[in-house]
């Protein structure tokens, strides 16, 4: 048998600054996710810090734990990889004043 997969893609060419996240995603059938982030073009100001945020129902969230830099260059990717969490996930993310990144973002999600 084989296992069901889906990746999402729940940031397109968005330009995060300031706070910003990605849209909102149902994963409670999954057991195992990773998001990836991409910068679609060279990022402006110092590298932002970036978290994987769980909500109950899609609109009140909680840090899950995990935390990683956002891509430096165009073209990297950074990841999270995560096996215990709630039904809703996303990825969310904070700069300084006048730092940006235009962003791809997808979660890769398996039974």
């Amino acid at each position: 048998m084989l296992p069901e997969n889906i990746t999402a893609v729940v940031s397109r060419n968005e330009r995060w600054s300031g706070e910003a996240a990605s849209e909102p995603y149902e994963a409670g059938w999954a057991r195992e996710a990773i998001f990836f982030v991409r910068a679609l073009k060279q990022p402006v100001g110092p590298t932002a810090t970036a978290w994987i945020e769980m909500s109950p129902d899609g609109m009140h969230w909680l840090r899950e734990g995990t935390e990683f830099s956002m891509p430096d260059e165009r073209d990297r990717v950074a990841m999270a990889r995560l096996t215990h969490f709630g039904n809703w996930l996303r990825v969310a993310a904070r700069f300084d004043d006048g730092a940006e990144c235009a962003v791809l973002v997808t979660l890769h999600l398996k039974a």
